[in-house]
């Protein structure tokens, strides 16, 4: 309202209906005090709250500023009246645009429609991105105060919020600034467009914060827990090297490598660095995928030559922010350039990976051009990084030795992997787990009974480790002993049983960590034995698969029909022998249950493939040791869960010319013929080197079977590597040697037998005992 010096109403705006519900032709030539609530005499009306009264009846609370008009004119001055409330929250917006732009902790600034800065809080020496420079406070452009790079990606967004309307909120960016391009800041951002009351575009206010130290301790506290979290990954230690790699790079810098002492490589404890001592590139990681070829690649071989000038050795990271004078300094040393200097580089940080006191090696970062230099701040977290990372690399290197030992032992208690005898050629095969957890009992045998004949042996401890192998080592003795005594299978296998019982009830009775475990408790074994004169094979399983059988000539291969019994230990149903008739040719693959379980196939899939490889082996002709090898290669592309044995053998029969059997009465007069069958057949056979001792060892132990057994008695040569002589009788009494006094008249035969034969014995059967002797035969002549 315009008041003229008598305070009446001379001109007022249309709103006044809106605000006292009356006419503006109404008002005009009256004076202001009418519109009072309280009427009086008024002059100049005071600025501040105000009843007037509305022509309703009711009174309405405003707020009324007051302007005195100077000049010749009949206006004296100009009323302004605003509701009470809306004159409130007019001026909480004016406090609050007054706060922001008072304040420096949160950014401000309001764009003009061509995005360029009209206003900003930011004093005009900060640093930020979007401070004034010296262009003047009004019609500053992004790019310059930012790197033009960061101001075109940065106009982009705040172009799309002014064309769309659509705010962005907390949008983090990273930017660098013209007044320090080196330094990349992190800058939370949000825009929302400004408009006038008809709706048109006048401009982007933005508001930003810098959270550049927030995030980069974010960052760090990232990288700590990335390298902790390095433990509970691979227990390789070359794995393991790997993934720090991966958690720095990146994210923290653009190269990294990862160098080992190569006695931390195989387990062992690395000694202080001294002159020459060995180290290992084991991981590099490039942020573009391409490892420079100016730097040592992964593999190469390095040596400290100066201890003493090697920062990271004396065990506390080095941040080396300008390579220049490290480049001067090794501009003739290649091989320091290929270690620590690759020709994109601009900064440098070396941090010792150091667990338990002992130092294990270092990583190697590097940053490029275009990114902040490594710094004091820096060297700190890599610190830190270095020894969680290093923690997990010595828990690989401690897990690499019992590794290592584990498979040591199981190995060093395994036989020889080829066996070439005249009743089978065999080979046998370990591969031991990817992991210690995986290294267990597991292992095969082949030993060479008397009579040409030869038992395999397959088996498998229950748990895993050193303790495991071990174990594996007592059960392995006790049935190369058993075996010695040429017992059945089943009976070998009923003795183990035992032997395990007893062993399990020592362990669960034992002090220590390992009580009640029952290492041996619950392990399987196969037991066959095969006689090439005879061409029967006698098979017995406790808990553990049979072989799988492929005869030539015979379509198909499958498991032999083998009933297994209850595992060693456990008691149950007896071990049911089973006797196959083999032909020359036939090939047996004895396996773990582990080779048959490992893998996604399925126990039905893997036995399908053992099987066609096995009848491909006997079709092909293949050698024992390549159907291993196939066998292997086709049923593990890679390294087991748990170690696994195979054992193959390809069966041989022994010529019938190469035996002789007789069958004698118990009359003493049948040694006089026994002698004379002997000497005929070493005639045919060309021995008669050893017509004498081998009359003398006959009759002896014929004359013995006949005296103290009856008969009847069986006589019977062999022809092999030696000459063996068997005779056999009803009794199940086991022979004795003895030293017979001078006095004595008997009791030298079994002594005389022992010093003629290079190996002797005696075993049971099922109709009685059989005592064999052996006897090298002669040297060919020239």
């Amino acid at each position: 309202m315009v008041l003229d010096d008598c305070g009446i109403m001379v001109a007022c705006t249309p709103a006044v209906k809106e605000l006292l519900g009356v006419e503006v032709r109404e008002l005009i030539g009256r004076p202001f005090a009418d519109l009072l609530a309280e009427p009086g005499e008024w002059l100049l009306p005071p600025g501040g709250p105000a009843t007037l009264r509305h022509y309703g009846g009711q009174a309405v609370q405003v707020q009324l500023e007051v302007l005195s008009l100077s000049g010749d004119s009949q206006a004296f001055c100009l009323v302004w009246a605003v509701p009470a409330s809306a004159a409130a929250d007019r001026e909480q917006d004016d406090a609050l645009v007054r706060a922001l732009f008072r304040q420096t902790e949160v950014g401000l600034a309001l764009h003009d429609a061509d995005l360029r800065i009209i206003r900003t809080n930011h004093p005009q020496d900060a640093v930020g991105p979007l401070a004034r420079t010296g262009a003047g406070p009004v019609g500053v452009a992004l790019d310059e105060v930012l790197v033009p790079a960061d101001a075109g990606a940065l106009v982009k967004q705040l172009r799309q919020v002014a064309e769309t309307g659509k705010p962005m909120t907390n949008q983090v960016v990273r930017v660098r600034y013209q007044k320090a391009p080196e330094q990349e800041r992190t800058i939370s951002l949000s825009a929302l467009r400004l408009e006038e009351r008809e709706g048109r575009c006048t401009g982007v206010a933005v508001i930003f914060s810098d959270i550049t130290d927030r995030q980069q301790a974010q960052r760090g506290l990232g990288l700590v827990r990335g390298a902790e979290k390095l433990l509970l990954g691979s227990l390789d230690i070359v794995r393991t090297a790997e993934g720090l790699a991966g958690v720095l790079v990146p994210e923290y810098a653009d190269l990294a490598a990862v160098d080992l002492a190569e006695a931390a490589l195989v387990g062992e404890e690395p000694g202080d660095f001294s002159l020459g001592a060995p180290l290992r590139r084991v991981a590099a990681t490039a942020r573009g995928g391409a490892w420079p070829a100016e730097l040592l690649p992964v593999g190469a071989s390095l040596r400290v030559r100066e201890p003493e000038s090697e920062f990271v050795y004396h065990r506390f990271a080095l941040a080396v922010s300008d390579l220049s004078e490290l480049r001067i300094a090794l501009a003739d040393d290649v091989e320091g350039r290929r270690r620590v200097l690759p020709d994109a580089a601009a900064s440098l940080l070396m941090m010792p990976l150091q667990a338990r006191g002992l130092l294990l090696g270092a990583a190697v970062l590097w940053r490029c051009a275009g990114r902040p230099h490594f710094d004091e701040d820096d060297a700190v977290l890599g610190t830190q990084i270095g020894s969680r990372a290093a923690i997990s690399l010595d828990n690989a290197r401690r897990y690499a030795r019992e590794h290592r030992a584990a498979e040591a032992l199981q190995r060093s208690l395994l036989p020889q992997a080829v066996v070439q005898m005249s009743a089978a050629d065999t080979a046998g095969s370990y591969v031991p787990a990817g992991t210690t957890a995986g290294i267990g009992g597991t292992w095969f045998d082949v030993i060479p009974l008397s009579s040409c004949r030869v038992a395999f042996v397959v088996g498998d401890v229950a748990g895993h480790g050193v303790e495991a192998a071990a174990a594996m080592g007592r059960l392995r003795t006790a049935v190369q002993t058993l075996s010695d005594m040429d017992l059945p299978p089943e009976e070998l296998l009923t003795h183990l049983d035992d032997l395990v019982i007893r062993l399990s009830a020592a362990e669960a009775a034992a002090p220590g960590p390992n009580r009640g475990q029952g290492t041996v408790l619950g392990s399987t074994c196969v037991y066959a034995v095969y006689d090439p004169i005879t061409g029967v094979c006698t098979i017995a399983s406790a808990g553990h698969p049979p072989p799988v059988l492929s005869i030539p000539g015979r379509p198909g291969a499958g498991f032999a029909a083998v009933r297994p019994g209850p595992p060693l230990g456990v008691g149950g149903l007896p071990f049911e022998p089973v006797e196959l008739a083999m032909e020359p040719g036939a090939l047996l693959a004895f396996c773990t249950g582990k080779l048959l379980a490992h893998g996604v196939d399925g126990t039905e899939e893997r036995l399908r493939q053992l099987r066609e490889q096995v009848e491909a082996a006997v079709q092909e002709d293949r050698s024992p040791t390549e159907t291993g090898r196939t066998v292997l290669r086709h049923l593990l592309p890679e390294a087991p869960d748990h170690d696994v044995a195979l054992l193959t053998a390809r069966l041989h029969a022994l010529p019938p010319d190469s035996t002789a059997i007789w069958k004698l009465p118990p009359d003493p007069q049948a040694v006089g013929r026994a002698r004379e069958m002997v000497t005929a057949q070493l005639s045919a056979w060309q021995l008669e080197e050893l017509t004498f001792t081998t009359e003398l060892i006959a009759s002896e132990l014929v004359t013995n079977s006949i005296r103290y057994a009856g008969g009847p008695v069986g006589l019977r040569l062999i022809r092999d590597r030696a000459l063996i002589c068997e005779v056999s009788d009803p009794s199940q009494t086991q022979p004795r040697l003895r030293r017979a006094r001078l006095t004595d008249e008997g009791g030298r035969g079994l002594f005389l037998i022992a010093q003629l034969s290079q190996r002797w014995g005696s075993r049971y059967t099922r109709h009685g005992k059989t005592i064999w002797t052996e006897q090298p035969l002669p040297t060919p002549g020239p």
